[in-house]
């Protein structure tokens, strides 16, 4: 027999369901029902479900979504804050077999009204609270969706659905006998990603990707069943970076958060036991910057991860005298959120916080879960070396890398080119094999956590009737990591100054996307008229000091 013909291992031992079932996430809440039926599962204000609740309430989901019609590959829509319905849209949807795309709560009516077109929703299951926005973005859509409300007595909004989302539950099956997916391929979400031209593109996750995505975080951040994770990311981001799946997993308790609120956080973490939370840098600063009334102190460390722009020592140290320790994460939509974590060393905790902050901030090594992970030269695809110094793309590939972009192949092969994911992140790779982030190969702005398109914003001041030329660069924040700050050329003879500009861009794009600073004059360019961005970055970091701090509302 020729080598690498095939092994006697090989001969008639085929697959079957003795031994063989495509990975799904669902499965972890089965586990977690039958183990822990009585434990809570979920925590939202005074209300307690436990994990045999939480199970029965995902099939009711399931069983009422399929009797609307709902079946393999639809789409079913969310647009819902950190409430136990998010969480549980996790489960029921693709528990009826179909595709979960949880919403962006901050985009404006035509970025809504674009997802529901683009990504065929079936359903929508929106809360009342964002009625107004929904309203506008259902006006802009032309397909048929069922639209269900979820209704909170407490937050005040208008029914735009055919009925509430408990009374949809009440006529689901609590014992409803989900099947998994038939492949473990399957997709099982959809989540849009801010690109740098045009609409956001759809990027698909399969159930295989969701379950190992989801127990490297329960890994590499320390999760068990003692765990209470505290619900500070937004669910909608990544899906909640596939915490949504790994707290389940454990057995963990998902503590739920309307909003992120100081206020509600610190005494929230006292009364649940709180041990891990994740966010943007602008959560961290947020804790740090609260009032010390509303402050605590607790008898245990809480484990904090944080990603987008990484934390500065001041925000590491200030959030390790409250009682918090920070490990940054890396990652992107395209890799089901995290896929790199700055693992922390045995000698790190001895070094002075000067030497240890700069070690902790880097975006550090690939996940267990995460085939592989190299800094190369875009091109060449040839790995830089480990010095510290030369740049090269951070490529990522592996089973925790999404299918591809929903309806657009191109996008998707160039993505995937030489057979890696390509991120667009420009890094070094250090001695120690750890990777850091240099710059963002095209421009965008992490604001909050979230991605903001400088084009995008360019595209609005565009319009504007003044303007002749922009360009937008990341600003950097104390609040929110980085703002845009816009740079415009007027129109011979005409006039605008920077809250009319700022207020344009608030009327046409959502609000967080709209520049913090405007500053006028010509923009530096090279001789074959190419805007130099770079020169441009460091004008903002001056701009910064000065004018009004046009914040998010």
């Amino acid at each position: 027999m020729m080598a690498d013909e095939g092994s006697i291992f090989d001969l008639a031992l085929p697959k079957r369901q003795a031994n063989y079932r495509p990975l799904t996430p669902l499965d972890f809440l089965a586990w977690s029902a039958s183990v822990f039926p009585e434990r809570a599962g979920v925590i939202y204000g005074e209300a307690v479900y436990s994990w045999s609740e939480v199970d029965a309430r995902c099939r009711r989901l399931a069983s009422a979504l399929r009797d609307l019609g709902v079946g393999r590959g639809d789409t079913v829509a969310v647009m819902c804050p950190n409430i136990p319905p998010m969480l549980e849209a996790h489960y029921g949807i693709p528990m009826a077999g179909a595709v979960l795309n949880a919403l962006n709560i901050r985009l404006d009516p035509a970025s809504i009204a674009f997802i529901l077109e683009h990504g065929e929703a079936k359903v929508l299951l929106t809360d009342t609270e964002f009625a107004p926005v929904v309203k506008a973005a259902l006006a802009q859509v032309q397909r048929e969706l069922i639209v269900i409300d979820i209704v909170d007595p407490a937050v005040p909004g208008e029914r735009l659905g055919i009925m509430d989302y408990e009374a949809l539950l009440d006529g689901g099956d609590p014992t409803y006998p989900w099947q998994g997916p038939q492949d473990e391929w399957d997709a099982i979400s959809l989540c849009y990603t801010s690109g740098t031209t045009g609409n956001p593109k759809g990027v698909v996750y399969h159930h295989r990707g969701a379950f190992l995505n989801a127990m490297g975080n329960a890994l590499m951040f320390g999760l068990n069943s003692r765990s209470a994770y505290l619900w500070t990311l937004p669910m909608f981001h990544c899906n909640g970076w596939t915490y949504t799946w790994g707290v389940t997993a454990v057995g963990g308790t998902h503590v739920c958060l309307r909003k992120v609120d100081p206020a509600v956080i610190f005494p929230l973490i006292e009364r649940a036991g709180v041990t891990h939370l994740c966010g943007a840098p602008i959560v961290l600063t947020m804790l740090i910057h609260a009032p010390e009334a509303v402050k605590r102190r607790f008898g245990r460390t809480i484990e904090v991860a944080t990603g987008g722009a990484a934390p500065p020592s001041a925000v590491i140290e200030a959030m390790e005298r409250m009682g918090f320790r920070v490990t940054h994460l890396y990652g992107l939509t395209e890799s089901y959120g995290p896929a790199t974590v700055c693992v922390e060393q045995a000698n790190w905790p001895d070094l002075p916080l000067e030497q240890r902050a700069p070690l902790m901030a880097r975006q550090g090594v690939r996940y267990p879960t995460m085939a592989g992970c190299m800094v190369a030269d875009s091109e060449s695809m040839q790995p830089v070396p480990a010095d510290g110094a030369t740049l090269g793309e951070i490529m990522l590939r592996g089973n925790t890398i999404m299918k591809g972009y929903l309806k657009n192949p191109s996008a998707t092969e160039e993505a995937f080119r030489g057979e890696w994911y390509h991120t667009g992140d420009l890094a070094v790779l250090h001695p120690d094999g750890y990777v850091e982030v240099k710059d963002r190969a095209k421009d965008i702005i992490i604001s909050g956590g979230e991605n903001i398109s400088s084009l995008e914003v360019e595209e609005a001041l565009y319009r504007h009737p003044a303007v002749m030329e922009a360009a937008v660069v990341a600003m950097p924040d104390a609040k929110w990591g980085e703002r845009p700050c816009a740079f415009v050329t007027l129109k011979p003879g005409a006039v605008a100054d920077e809250a009319g500009i700022i207020a344009w861009c608030r009327e046409h794009l959502a609000h967080y996307k709209a520049p913090a600073r405007v500053v006028f004059g010509p923009l530096p360019k090279t001789s074959t008229g190419k805007i130099q961005k770079f020169e441009l970055r460091a004008r903002a970091k001056m701009a910064q000091e000065n004018g009004p701090d046009q914040d998010e509302a």
